[in-house]
């Protein structure tokens, strides 16, 4: 039954639909138990009573042929399926497709099942990129259609199932833009919140690569400056002939080039937070800047002669031993007291129990959906490897590996086989990879393929002198000559 395609709105979207296209809301049966709920779209209302008993008694349907019917059908909550007829709305196949579309964009839990009467062999992939979950022809075999129905809605509730679990297990591992879910990462949360709100400067001190500038950020999120100017430098980023004019400005005229007067990062900074990282690459000379800045709450620009009160937050972060490089003389000792007031020890990757698997899952979801790939699933194994890795460039190694990963695996798991050699060596899951890859060894092929190797070694190293070799390996003079002629290594 098709005709003119009327528009209807729907939570602000709209799709065509037939003048009159019939919807069988299926519902729960109250009188057999719990079953499945589905809402039926076809073109022939004639096939409304074969329906309904072809559907009994898993499901019941009742007749809802109006724009309101249907309206209610779509955003009623409890609904967990729809089979669409591909014909039943517009001019065709296409501008089914087209509502099939609109119904997945309005509501991602539902399971689709697109149905045809057409044996156009391009309908099932344009089905599938509309968003159907299911493809059948018709007429049906309504028991083979309970069952793949049920089927699909059970696998649905298990995905909601398992997003619902992640999500909470996320809320709880999460905070700001920080995963882990370790004590150490739940200790540095409680810090985190614990400085948050007050004008304390904060000095992060941790390995390279262990995300000290997204704990500054987390900071800054927390505190009632969240809303305020948050300025970052990476002191190390910048030549020491630019640092000084990037930090606290210039007028005009104080250098050559300095055509215009400009604010420096510390003003710019005014009523929220100046994040310096890699803070000890500073020389004595911005030290000592640095240090009156933060006694006086003022700053002078290059080449000025008054200086301006400015009201900040400072937050710093270096991966050296300050107290060391203070002994050194390679840091003030003033200016140490004055950052070292709230110092918070950023963890390594390698002390954070169970966050490794956590980060991984977070980074492959991630990348994946940039790259408009497939989520790829992780082979228990690999976890196993990534866990017993020590990560000396922690987190950030993590994630390029990830992104590695999510780039060169073409398939949609990734295996151990598809990690780099230095992770493999460090655990045993990963020398288990190496010495047997998946599809199995030839032991004795392999046996006498290290023989080679030892005894063609040492023949080399002892010139082709067989008892020298044997002594060198360890061997009676009459089992060397043997294995010699077995191999057919010098005669």
């Amino acid at each position: 039954m098709r005709g003119s395609k009327r528009e209807y709105l729907c939570s602000g979207k709209s799709f065509l639909y037939n003048r009159a296209p019939l919807l069988m809301a299926i519902e729960m049966n109250p009188a057999q138990g719990e079953v499945y709920s589905v809402a039926v779209v076809i073109a022939d209302h004639a096939t409304f009573p074969e329906m309904r008993r072809g559907l009994l008694p898993a499901f019941r349907a009742t007749l809802a042929d109006t724009e309101q019917a249907i309206k209610e059908a779509v955003e009623d909550p409890t609904l967990q399926s729809m089979l669409f007829e591909m014909e039943s709305v517009g001019e065709g196949a296409r501008d089914g497709a087209e509502v099939l579309q609109e119904i997945r964009a309005l509501r991602d839990d539902l399971v689709l099942v697109a149905m045809t009467r057409s044996r156009d062999h391009s309908l099932p992939l344009r089905a599938s990129q509309a968003g159907a979950d299911e493809f059948i022809l018709a007429p049906v075999n309504y028991e083979e259609l309970q069952t793949l129905l049920a089927r699909a809605i059970e696998k649905r509730a298990l995905e909601l199932e398992g997003r619902r679990v992640l999500q909470q297990l996320e809320s709880k591992s999460a905070f700001c833009s920080l995963i882990g879910a370790s004590a150490a990462m739940q200790k540095l949360y409680q810090t985190i919140q614990a400085v948050a709100d007050s004008n304390t400067t904060v000095v992060l001190r941790g390995e390279s690569g262990t995300g000290k500038e997204l704990i500054a950020s987390a900071i800054v999120q927390s505190s009632d400056r969240a809303g305020q100017p948050y300025i970052c430098l990476n002191c190390s980023a910048l030549p020491e002939s630019l640092i000084e004019s990037e930090l606290f400005g210039y007028e005009k005229g104080a250098f050559t080039g300095a055509d215009a007067t400009r604010a420096g990062l510390i003003e710019s900074a005014q009523n929220g937070t100046l994040f310096l990282d890699e803070i000890t690459t500073l020389n004595p000379g911005l030290q000592s800047k640095l240090l009156r800045v933060l006694q006086e709450r003022a700053v002078q620009r290059v080449g000025g002669r008054s200086s301006k009160k400015i009201d900040f937050r400072l937050i710093c972060a270096t991966n050296d031993d300050l107290e060391d490089l203070v002994q050194k003389g390679q840091f003030r000792e003033d200016l140490y007291y004055r950052i070292n007031v709230v110092p918070i020890v950023v963890p390594p990757l390698r002390d954070r129990d169970g966050d490794v698997a956590l980060l991984a899952d977070h980074f492959l979801r991630n990348y994946c959906a940039a790259a408009k790939k497939p989520l790829k699933a992780v082979q228990p194994e690999v976890l196993e490897i990534l866990e017993e890795y020590p990560w000396p460039g922690n987190v950030r190694e993590l994630e390029n590996l990830m992104q590695r990963l999510v780039v060169m695996v073409s398939g949609p798991t990734i295996t151990a086989e598809h990690l780099p050699q230095n992770l493999l060596r460090h655990s045993a899951s990963g020398q288990e990879a190496i010495l047997i890859p998946e599809q199995g060894v030839d032991f004795d092929a392999e046996m006498e393929r290290i023989e080679v190797a030892y005894l063609t070694a040492a023949l080399r190293r002892t010139g082709g002198k067989k008892s020298a070799a044997a002594a060198l390996l360890r061997l009676d003079k009459q089992r060397m000559k043997y294995l010699c002629r077995k191999l057919k290594l010098m005669n």
